[in-house]
């Protein structure tokens, strides 16, 4: 498994179509937070996913009551609609001139499946020849998972655009692609690696994220946070541990600043002793599940 957690929300923000409205067809049940700190302040963490193969219905009546509530909505990338300006940065941040070929950048026992992957994605060896490991890695997961998941059914999507509240975002798509292409070679390197050994179970492990997503299995997703790539000490440190404590002090910044925020970042930020609710609560907030 590569822990698609962790780098769909890239992956579907670099090559998503264009965004759809959320229509109610499926139900959903997606895990939701109340937080209370000890002056009063307030505020809702809800576990998104970016990308599914159709819409659900998952503004239930605590979630509608939450919003109903909030002052503030608090999302990883407020301009997530704009996809030219998204494909802009990733263009600008995945491209450079003389990298190595694409095989070398993968251990020997891997490059068999290198090959068939790309030739699932209807690439040649030499596609690559000016883009970066990292986002070789985004188009080569995004490639391993099929044609079934859309971003434009992502929640992240449908909240911005039904969305009535001011909006904060934590991270923006500069910022967040800039972790990725941060990351030095031997990490960007180790995560082409884990997207090339996952991807025959790719599809299989979307589902069962969706499905676990849908019931609101916080266990089943905070297993994900401590496997695959996130077994990199870097990767887990960059692309999970850092940005969760950076969210951290910002919900907790605007809370203090009379804010209620409502908090709507991927589902995995969420769970284990690692995710948000766990930080806020070990800082001494009241923070209580409601759904």
């Amino acid at each position: 498994m590569f822990n698609k957690p962790f780098w769909r929300s890239a992956a579907a923000l670099t090559l998503a179509l264009l965004a759809g409205a959320c229509s109610r067809t499926d139900p959903a049940n997606p895990a939701l937070w109340h937080v209370e700190g000890p002056q009063g302040q307030q505020a809702w963490l809800f576990g998104t996913i970016h990308a599914l193969p159709r819409p659900v219905a998952w503004r239930t009546a605590r979630v509608d009551a939450a919003l109903g509530q909030a002052s503030l909505l608090m999302v990883e990338i407020a301009d997530l609609n704009n996809d030219g300006a998204t494909r802009a940065i990733y263009n600008r941040l995945a491209h450079a001139p003389d990298q190595p070929p694409i095989a070398s950048r993968v251990p020997d026992k891997l490059r068999p499946a290198l090959g068939q992957l790309m030739g699932k994605a209807g690439l040649r060896p030499d596609s690559f020849g000016d883009t970066e490991t990292w986002a070789v890695a985004l188009a080569l997961g995004h490639a391993a998972q099929g044609d079934a998941e859309d971003a434009a059914n992502g929640v992240d999507r449908a909240l911005l655009s039904a969305n009535h509240l001011p909006v904060s975002e934590l991270e923006g798509a500069q910022k967040q692609l800039g972790l990725f292409d941060s990351l030095p070679e031997s990490a960007q390197r180790a995560m082409l690696a884990s997207v090339i050994e996952g991807a025959p179970k790719a599809p299989e492990d979307t589902k069962a994220l969706e499905e676990a997503w849908r019931r609101g299995d916080m266990g089943w997703i905070g297993a994900q946070t401590s496997s695959g790539m996130l077994a990199d000490p870097v990767l887990r440190h960059q692309l999970y541990l850092g940005r969760n404590h950076a969210w951290e002090a910002a919900i907790t910044a605007a809370m203090a600043h009379g804010q209620k925020p409502f908090v709507a970042v991927g589902a995995a930020h969420m769970a284990g002793p690692d995710g948000l609710p766990a930080l806020l609560a070990a800082h001494g907030y009241r923070v209580t599940r409601v759904e």
